[in-house]
């Protein structure tokens, strides 16, 4: 594969004074010569090319070889909302002072608090007034349908015309302002920002995009010194494999509270989605464990904010804090309701109360709701 190092040189010596000066920063050994510049222990090396610029050689295939998913992938890594995330997250790290893996948690609570929380709570009362709508207005559907039938009979109407009244159902979702899409808002924002974050995280790794720069090598050298533990140097990968093993559990910590959280059962495409995830979380495990350890803190802390923010936008008075409409299904003790189900679910006793109470409190709910519309 020929990676095209975006600078030129003029001579070989001005050549090996610049690779020299890249491979002092990581106190690496370089050893020159007229022809090739460095010669790694693997076979990959630099070479010098009639184009007079620096490639880097491998075995493998070209990259026009790669063809429309390089360019894509170019096109990201070099695309303004990047460059926007990537500058950010240097000037965070620059204003706390903290090692990298600090700023990197640092600026992944910020970004997803600025973001997605927001986007999570809209999310949470839409997903509250369809449920008032679908609970209020069943009499008038019927009564809709009915209406549509006689109507068919009485004066022939064809199909297309008893549409008409049809639309009455989705004049009400307008008028609340509650279209079923919207409940897929927080998806809009979330994979964006992961995506840009994480292509911004391997740019730096990379020094990207301009190996050139003095800012890039800067913050290369302190990332190699900047993590902790286990991984001192964040631009190696996790070969204890701790960080993509707790990646995978956390993600699947948080596909399964939302399932057990439910207090209806689920339906059977709410199952195929559920399980499309866990094999999602399930296959993110093997490729945390080929990027750089820098990447996977950001997936972990990115997973433990969802994790978080999960558990807590299940507490009424967290969800009376943000002004999210109360319904029916909403449970009044959701943890105690969550531990009963990790029982059932593990073999411990006393699992059996939780139909019971998971009926009570809707049961408690609807009443309140019927009372509150006849006052």
């Amino acid at each position: 594969m020929n990676l095209c190092l975006p600078f030129r040189i003029n001579s070989i010596n001005y050549a090996e004074k610049l690779i020299k000066r890249h491979f002092s920063y990581l106190n690496l050994s370089f050893k020159g010569h007229h022809k090739v510049i460095y010669q790694a222990n693997s076979s990959q090396k630099y070479t010098l090319v009639k184009s007079n610029q620096v490639r880097f050689n491998s075995t493998a295939p070209p990259v026009e070889t790669i063809g429309f998913l390089a360019n894509i992938w170019q096109s990201i890594s070099n695309s303004t909302p990047v460059a926007y995330v990537q500058q950010s997250l240097v000037d965070i790290h620059d204003f706390t002072g903290l090692p990298w893996w600090s700023s990197i948690v640092i600026s992944t609570i910020l970004f997803r608090s600025v973001v997605t929380l927001p986007l999570t709570v809209y999310q949470h009362e839409i997903t509250a007034r369809l449920e008032k709508i679908a609970l209020e207005m069943p009499a008038i559907v019927n009564e809709l349908k009915k209406e549509a039938t006689l109507a068919m009979k009485a004066f022939k109407w064809t199909e297309q015309q008893t549409k008409m009244l049809r639309k009455q159902w989705k004049t009400l979702i307008i008028r609340e302002n509650c279209h079923p899409a919207k409940t897929f808002i927080v998806l809009w924002g979330q994979i964006p920002l992961w995506i840009f974050q994480s292509v911004a995280l391997r740019n730096l790794v990379n020094m990207l995009p301009d190996p050139t720069s003095l800012q890039a090598q800067i913050v290369v050298t302190e990332m190699t010194i900047g993590g902790f533990g286990w991984i001192p140097n964040l631009t190696e990968v996790d070969n204890s494999y701790i960080l993509p093993v707790t990646l995978g559990i956390i993600n699947l910590a948080i596909i399964e509270v939302q399932s057990m959280i439910r207090t209806r059962p689920p339906t059977r495409f709410q199952k195929f989605v559920t399980n499309i995830f866990r094999g999602l979380s399930l296959l993110m495990v093997p490729i945390a464990c080929t990027v750089p350890s820098a990447l996977t803190v950001y997936w972990v802390s990115s997973s433990c904010y969802g994790l978080t923010q999960n558990l807590l936008l299940m507490s009424p008075t967290a969800r009376r804090a943000f002004r999210i409409t109360k319904t029916p299904s909403e449970l009044e003790n959701p943890y105690k309701h969550l531990w009963l189900r990790v029982k059932q679910r593990t073999g411990y006793e006393g699992a059996t109360l939780i139909s019971q109470t998971t009926k009570s409190t809707v049961k408690e709910n609807k009443m309140e709701g019927d009372k509150s519309r006849k006052e």
